[in-house]
């Protein structure tokens, strides 16, 4: 049976191309700096979203046509699902895709009930993965829609709450390995506090580390070997969440012995959010050696909430790529679509358009980054900016070779300081906007 009989296989097309249903950019066997396409994104569909969400929004239900849902939530509609979510990929040409586990099965009445209905569900997946090659990208455990995570998971002032956790991730970690996933995400939706009137702050984060190492801990036990992803989110749900922004998240992990075990999952939503730019998070998330992976969405600046909308600006795409680029790919991780069509674009269809132009858009994104680089302006831009560091005092100064009192004989000889060129900020604006076509 064909879920989605109006849409043949998605094929690149070219730029000139009028087909909506074509990409114009995406040509998953380009070779752009010595890798395909295909290579540099990794592309992941996910399963919450593509397959769960039904456009619902804080002010009213969905809307969503999905002709194969029954209303249930049941094992056998979750196996319908999968079928239908591998139809969905085949013809988009996604090869990885993601999942929490109670996106992919229903949550049972005790844990062993959940536990087994994963099971049945996890058989379909990798029949299904076997059958057209698809990988996992990631799993994860949804820790937070459940009424028993009101207060938290591993933060929750609760020790059983605690317990359960560590039970759910365990399961969802055997799983990821046995789906040969090439990654574990943590997401603390509910990881942290509405207000310290009511919160020990010190114990609630301690606890945290505690639930990462028993993770690393039993990671090592079953030899699941891919990587462990953070993504950070500042608030929502929560007023404040332990793993506010890429800084916040590095410090918590190289304070709690950390830094080696994890990596971020970063997500342009969750950037803005927190006051920074998506480029601002990947390269400081780079420049500590711990960017992983990729949540590729936007948000509405005009809404205050995480939105996850498909992304579809160029300037986005480009400056992410330059990142990406300039720290040698993005590993064993990917571009996921933590991306949902909105609320008035509810047709089953709707969602190949919402995909192809994400795919298309990080497509002219990796081709912009790639000239400027080739073009070097901007590289060389930067090399003159800070070239009183390349010779000197400067070179002095990062060797270690000075201290203060050299730095003040230093100064005193030399009178005062040479005024500072231009940082150009409207000339490298415009030479962006050369390459945005």
């Amino acid at each position: 049976m064909a879920y989605f009989p109006e849409v043949s296989k998605i094929v690149y097309e070219g730029p000139d191309s009028k087909n909506p249903l074509a990409f114009r950019h995406y040509n998953a066997d380009e070779v752009v700096e010595g890798k395909t396409m295909r290579e540099h994104f990794r592309f992941a569909a996910a399963y919450w979203h593509t397959m769960r969400g039904m456009g619902g929004d804080p002010f009213g239900p969905g809307c969503a046509i999905r002709p194969w849902e029954d209303g249930s939530d049941s094992v056998a509609m979750a196996l319908t699902r999968v079928k239908v979510f591998f139809e969905f990929m085949e013809k988009l040409g996604t090869p990885y895709y993601c999942f929490h586990d109670r996106d992919v099965a229903p949550e049972g009445s005790t844990l062993a009930e959940s536990n087994a209905n994963l099971d049945q569900v996890v058989k379909a997946l990798k029949g299904e993965q076997e059958r057209t090659g698809i990988k996992l990208l990631w799993g994860t455990a949804n820790l937070f829609s459940n009424k028993r995570f009101v207060h938290g998971a591993a933060t929750s002032p609760n020790a059983d709450v605690f317990a359960y956790s560590a039970a759910q991730v365990k399961k969802a970690m055997e799983v990821t390995l046995e789906l040969g996933g090439e990654n574990y995400v943590f997401w603390g939706g509910r990881e942290g506090y509405m207000s310290l009137y009511n919160t020990d702050l010190k114990r609630e984060v301690d606890h945290l580390a505690k639930f990462f190492h028993l993770a690393v801990d039993y990671k090592k036990k079953i030899g699941f070997t891919g990587t462990f992803l953070i993504e950070p989110k500042p608030k929502e749900p929560t007023t404040h969440q332990y793993d506010f922004d890429s800084a916040n998240s590095i410090a918590f992990l190289k304070s709690n012995g950390l830094g080696n075990e994890f990596k971020l999952n970063i997500e342009t939503n969750h950037a803005t959010l927190a006051g920074h730019t998506m480029m601002h998070e990947l390269a400081y998330c780079a420049m500590h050696g711990m960017l992983g992976s990729i949540d590729a969405n936007r948000g509405d600046l005009l809404l205050g909430w995480d939105t996850d909308q498909f992304p579809t600006d160029l300037y986005l795409t480009a400056q992410t790529m330059l990142v990406v680029l300039a720290q040698g790919g993005i590993g064993a991780g990917g571009f996921n679509f933590d991306a949902k069509v909105r609320r008035e674009s509810f047709d089953p269809i709707d969602l190949f358009h919402a995909h192809v132009g994400a795919m298309d858009a990080f497509a002219q994104g990796l081709k912009i980054a790639a000239a400027i680089r080739k073009d070097g302006l901007l590289t060389d831009m930067i090399k003159q900016r800070y070239a009183s560091w390349d010779t000197g005092i400067g070179a002095q100064i990062e060797a270690g070779q000075v201290g203060f009192a050299e730095l003040e004989q230093y100064m005193l000889a030399k009178g005062e300081i040479t005024p500072n060129s231009s940082g150009r900020l409207e000339m490298i604006e415009n030479i962006i906007n050369r390459y945005i076509r």
